[in-house]
C-alpha cells in the first residue's frame, strides 16, 4: 500500500501517523550488574550511557560481550524532551491516585547486536528477592519460569511473579501452611497449575497456582506397626516429587521409612506404599529425599543410613531393583537426587542442580565462618573439576537452573533469594522487571476517578479497603477466596471441626420443625383451663360420684351480718 497511485484511487492519503515506539534504556541492567568483588570474572563496569565491552574469563572459555551502541546526541535529546513532557518521578505521587504503568515495547531480537557472544554462565547480573527472615529451605519455579515459590524456616510460603513485580521485588502472596512448622519442600506440578507444599508435619498440602488451598492429605495411624496398612505418613514428611508424565500423581518420602504414591483426586488414602528396609538394627531408616526420573519410570530414594535405592514403577515395590549401600556417609542428609535425561546417570548431594545441556553441575559450599559468604561452584560433569566459583552473600541451601529462561535461582541461609541472569543469554524472568516503562504522569482525570467519585464498598469489589479497583484477575481471585469475599460459613455436616459442633442434615431439620414448648407454659394456667369443662380423665367415675352436700347458711346469721354491715 505504499504506491501513491493506488492510495489516491482508493480515496485516502494514508493510515494515520504511526505511533512512536519508546526505546528502552540500554543501561537499565547496569544497576543489577555484579562487580569484580562478587566473583572471579574480569569485569569492567561501563559508565552510564556509554558503549561498553565486558570481558568474561574462566578456566575454559574467554569471550567478549559488546553492549548496544549509543544513539546520536540529537536523537537522545529529542527522546529526553518527549520523556520529560510525558513522564515524571514517583516522588510527587498524588494521594489516592490509581497507579498506571505504561508498558514500553520490548523486542528481544533488537536488544543486543546479533554478533554478541553469550557468556558461558548466566551470572553476570543478580536480582535479590528479600522477604523471608530465616533460611530458605524450599524453592521451586513453575515450568514457564514466570513464578517462584519459596518456603522457609520462618513458617511462611511466598509466591513471586516476575511479570507482576515492580523494583521493590515483593511477593504477591504469603501465608503459613501449617502454623509454627517450617517448610521442608515445595514443587510445582508439570502443568504448572498447582503445587505441593511439604511442611514438617504428617500431611502434604496441595494448592492452586495462586496459592488457594485445594486439599490436605490424610495422616496415618501411629499405633499400627505395619506401614502398608496405614492410610498416610505417621512421622515428618521430608520431600516430594511429581510424576513428570502424570500431573495427577506424586510421591512423598518420610522419616517413617516409606515412600507413598498419591493421587491428587483422593486425599483419604495413598495409592501405593513403598516400605524401605534398612540393614541397621530396627529395619527402619529416614528417607531424606525422593525423586522421579525424567521419563517417570524410576523412583529414587536417599536414606539416612547412607543407602540409595531405586524402584521401577511397573513393579510391585516389594524390594528395590537397585540398591547402593554406603552411597553416602551414614547419618548425613542427602537433599538432592538428579537424574540425567537418558536415565543412566544419577547425581546425589545435599544441594545441586545441572546445566540445561547437562554439561555442568552446580552445587554450593558453606561459609567458613558464621555470617560469612558462601559459594556456588560450577563443576564439569565428566571430570568434576571446578570450572567457576561464584561468591554469594550467605550459605546457599537450594539452587535451581531453569532451562527455559536460562537463569539460576539460589535460596540462601539469610532468607535471601538470588536470581542470576545474563541480559544476552537469558530470557524473561528477572529481565521483565527492568523492561517496564516509567510510571505515567498523573492527571486530573486520575484524581477525579480516585477521590472525587465516591466508591461504594462491597465484599470483593475493592482492594484491601483502599477503594482502588485492581485488575480483573485479582478481583476474580478475591471472589473465589472465602476470607477476602467474607462469605458466611456453611453449616457443618458430619463431625465437627474448627471448634464448631457438627450435625447431620436430619438433626438440623428436626430441631427446627419439632420443638418442645412445655417449658414456656405456666403449669397452673395449663390445669385451670380444664376446670369448667368436662374432665376427660375422670369420665369413668362421673356417674357413680356422690353429689356434694353443703351446709345451708341460717337466716339469723344473714341478718346479723347485715346489721353489722
Amino acid at each position: 500500500m505504499d504506491d501513491p497511485d493506488m492510495m489516491a484511487a482508493m480515496g485516502f492519503a494514508g493510515f494515520g501517523k504511526a505511533q512512536k515506539k519508546k526505546q528502552l534504556d540500554p543501561s537499565r541492567f547496569d544497576k543489577s550488574k555484579r562487580t569484580e568483588e562478587d566473583d572471579d570474572e574480569d569485569l569492567r563496569p561501563p559508565p552510564s550511557r556509554v558503549p561498553h565491552s565486558t570481558t568474561i574469563s574462566s578456566s575454559s572459555t574467554q569471550a567478549t560481550v559488546k553492549g548496544p551502541s549509543l544513539q546520536p546526541d540529537s536523537q537522545r535529546e529529542k527522546e529526553e524532551e518527549d520523556s520529560d513532557s510525558g513522564f515524571e518521578d514517583d516522588d510527587d505521587e498524588l494521594p489516592g491516585a490509581v497507579p498506571a504503568i505504561l508498558e514500553q515495547e520490548y523486542d528481544p531480537s533488537h536488544e543486543f547486536p546479533s554478533d554478541s557472544i553469550a557468556p558461558q554462565f548466566p551470572v553476570t547480573h543478580e536480582m535479590v528477592l528479600k522477604d523471608h527472615t530465616k533460611v530458605v529451605s524450599a524453592l521451586a519455579l513453575d515450568p514457564s519460569g514466570a513464578r517462584v515459590l519459596s518456603g522457609s524456616h520462618d513458617y511462611d510460603c511466598k509466591l513471586w511473579d516476575f511479570g507482576g513485580m515492580d523494583l521493590r521485588c515483593k511477593p504477591f502472596n504469603s501465608w503459613e501452611p501449617a502454623g509454627s512448622y517450617h517448610i521442608n519442600d515445595v514443587k510445582f506440578s508439570p502443568d504448572g497449575q498447582k503445587f505441593l507444599v511439604i511442611p514438617a508435619t504428617l500431611q502434604p498440602k496441595l494448592y492452586g497456582r495462586d496459592g488457594e488451598e485445594i486439599a490436605t492429605f490424610i495422616k496415618g495411624d501411629p499405633y499400627i506397626r505395619d506401614m502398608k496398612h496405614t492410610a498416610g505418613h505417621v512421622t515428618e514428611i521430608t520431600s516430594c516429587s511429581w510424576n513428570p508424565k502424570d500431573p495427577k500423581q506424586f510421591i512423598t518420602s518420610s522419616a517413617d521409612s516409606t515412600i507413598r504414591i498419591w493421587d491428587v483426586e483422593n486425599k483419604r488414602t495413598q495409592k501405593t506404599v513403598i516400605v524401605v528396609k534398612s540393614k541397621e538394627r530396627g529395619a527402619r531408616t529416614k528417607i531424606n529425599y525422593c525423586s522421579y526420573s525424567p521419563d517417570g519410570k524410576i523412583i529414587g530414594g536417599a536414606c539416612l543410613d547412607g543407602a540409595l535405592h531405586m524402584w521401577n514403577t511397573n513393579t510391585n515395590f516389594v524390594r528395590p531393583n537397585l540398591s547402593i549401600e554406603g552411597a553416602h556417609t551414614k547419618g548425613t542428609e542427602t537433599g538432592s537426587i538428579v537424574f540425567s535425561v537418558d536415565g543412566r546417570t544419577v547425581l546425589t548431594r545435599w544441594m545441586l542442580t545441572t546445566h540445561p545441556d547437562e554439561k555442568y553441575i552446580v552445587t554450593g559450599a558453606g561459609s567458613e565462618a558464621k555470617g560469612g559468604k558462601g559459594r556456588l561452584m560450577f563443576l564439569d560433569r565428566t571430570t568434576l573439576e571446578n570450572t567457576k566459583t561464584l561468591e554469594v552473600d550467605a550459605t546457599p541451601v537450594k539452587v535451581l537452573w531453569h532451562s527455559r529462561i536460562n537463569q539460576i535461582v539460589a535460596g540462601l541461609s539469610n532468607g535471601q533469594i538470588s536470581v542470576f541472569y545474563s541480559p544476552v543469554s537469558s530470557q524473561n524472568g528477572a529481565k521483565l522487571l527492568l523492561n517496564k516503562g516509567a510510571p505515567r504522569k498523573r492527571t486530573i482525570e486520575d484524581m477525579s476517578d480516585a477521590l472525587a467519585a465516591p466508591a461504594i464498598m462491597v465484599p470483593g469489589a475493592g482492594d484491601g479497603g483502599t477503594g482502588l479497583v485492581g485488575s480483573k484477575r485479582k478481583r476474580d481471585n478475591g471472589r473465589n477466596d472465602p476470607r477476602k469475599a467474607r462469605r458466611p460459613e456453611l453449616p457443618v455436616t458430619g463431625p465437627g471441626k474448627g471448634g464448631r459442633v457438627g450435625a447431620s442434615a436430619t438433626q438440623h431439620l428436626v430441631q427446627h420443625l419439632v420443638r418442645d414448648t412445655t417449658r414456656d407454659v405456666d403449669p397452673r394456667e395449663a390445669l385451670l383451663k380444664y376446670a369448667d369443662s368436662k374432665p376427660l380423665w375422670t369420665a369413668a367415675w362421673q356417674e357413680s360420684q356422690p353429689k356434694p352436700v353443703f351446709q345451708e347458711e341460717e337466716q339469723e346469721e344473714k341478718d346479723s351480718d347485715e346489721e353489722r354491715g
